[in-house]
């Protein structure tokens, strides 16, 4: 029996929709603790749809709803970031800003009660348990599947510059990885996980997807984890690659840059501007160093093989999307990018934290206080399982 056709819906406007993962810790400990079922129940209705569980009970994700500017996700996420805040309030539950958690271990982390999570974590057991961490995922409108599949291939070079931006997760069960970003790491042990392979149009997407499918290799699309993947259902091209942030103005600043990237790549295309590839090592090497010294990398340019800063790329890319940025909105959330990389990056400040207090519950402490969005104040506890 044929398969019914994955069709790409289009959209005529470089929209947004920003999904962003959240961690749950205890007030007290500052360590992971599984609320999301008394969290869920104690927001306002409305939210069922853009508040969702995740793999495990210890964070969420918090989905915006489709946005034409940065300005409207920034409305958007604000809103529910503080909603979720208040729900947590009376929990004794705080939200915690990271790619990872730097001190409470994977394996004490409680399984969501889904059918589709419980089947996951029997098929790939501890490579599944292991994915206690959180990114941001900025999905940005485009009108063709051929044309996102174009978008996917092309975007592969600057994919390890908004990681080396983002990069906020040194600290893996209790102790330095000496990397910037250790989530991205434990997401390369998924057996659909980093850069996409190079794909020629939509069709040849859609055989894939199929014959994964078929094989059994996945079960459904919603496995294929790359860093940056077409979106049938919305019409997009999925940027996967970064951490969570520190706080919202980086977020919206990530939001803005992918947001220009996307939408200057659709633009070459439809202007027939022809597409040097250069060999996929070379990404995946920059992935690397970006992964290892966050904004202190050094990133080889992929054509002449000269080192460049990641920071000195950040302003380059800036600079080029000045332009894009004036048409879509979003010039004052990419200029914010320039600030975010003349300063030490989300995983350089955890680092400074701890150097300052020898304490890894202060540094998420510390890390709360910059990102939350509601008055710090809360109750005593009613509940709250570590």
């Amino acid at each position: 029996m044929t398969s019914p056709p994955l069709i790409f819906n289009h959209n005529d406007y470089p929209t947004l929709g920003v999904e962003l993962e959240v961690q749950l810790v205890d007030h007290h400990t500052m360590g992971l603790v599984s609320a999301i079922e008394p969290i869920l129940k104690n927001l306002p209705p409305g939210l069922e749809n853009r508040i969702k569980p995740e793999l495990m009970q210890c964070y969420l994700e918090v989905n915006t709803d489709v946005c034409r500017t940065v300005d409207e996700v920034g409305i958007d996420l604000a809103d529910k970031v503080a909603a979720v805040e208040r729900a947590a309030n009376p929990l004794g539950v705080k939200v915690h800003w990271s790619g990872t958690h730097p001190f409470s271990n994977w394996r004490h982390q409680e399984v969501t009660n889904n059918a589709r999570y419980h089947q996951l974590i029997e098929q790939m057991e501890d490579t599944a348990r292991r994915l206690v961490t959180f990114g941001l995922h900025v999905h940005v409108g485009v009108d063709t599947g051929d044309k996102a599949i174009m978008i996917c291939d092309r975007i592969v070079r600057h994919l390890p510059t908004l990681l080396a931006l983002s990069s906020n997760s040194p600290f893996w069960n209790g102790r330095d990885t000496g990397l910037c970003s250790q989530r991205i790491k434990v997401l390369e042990n998924l057996p659909t996980a980093g850069p996409p392979p190079l794909m020629r149009n939509w069709s040849e997407f859609v055989w894939l997807v199929r014959t994964l499918i078929k094989t059994g290799f996945i079960q459904t699309i919603r496995e294929i984890w790359w860093d940056v993947r077409p979106h049938h259902g919305f019409g997009t091209v999925e940027v996967r690659v970064c951490d969570t942030p520190a706080d919202l103005k980086t977020v919206l600043a990530l939001t803005a840059l992918v947001q220009c990237l996307v939408h200057a790549l659709s633009k070459e295309i439809d202007n027939g501007v022809y597409f040097v590839d250069s060999h996929p090592m070379m990404a995946r090497q920059n992935r690397w160093r970006a992964c290892r010294y966050g904004l202190d990398a050094e990133l080889v340019d992929p054509f002449n093989q000269e080192p460049r800063p990641a920071r000195k790329l950040v302003e380059q890319l800036v600079a080029l999307l000045r332009p894009v940025a004036d048409e879509l909105g979003c010039t004052k959330h990419l200029e914010t990018a320039l600030e975010l990389a003349a300063q030490p990056s989300g995983a350089s400040r955890q680092r400074i934290d701890y150097a300052e207090t020898h304490d890894l519950a202060e540094v998420v402490r510390r890390g709360l206080a910059r990102s939350r969005l509601t008055p710090s104040s809360i109750p005593t506890p009613v509940t709250a399982t570590v």
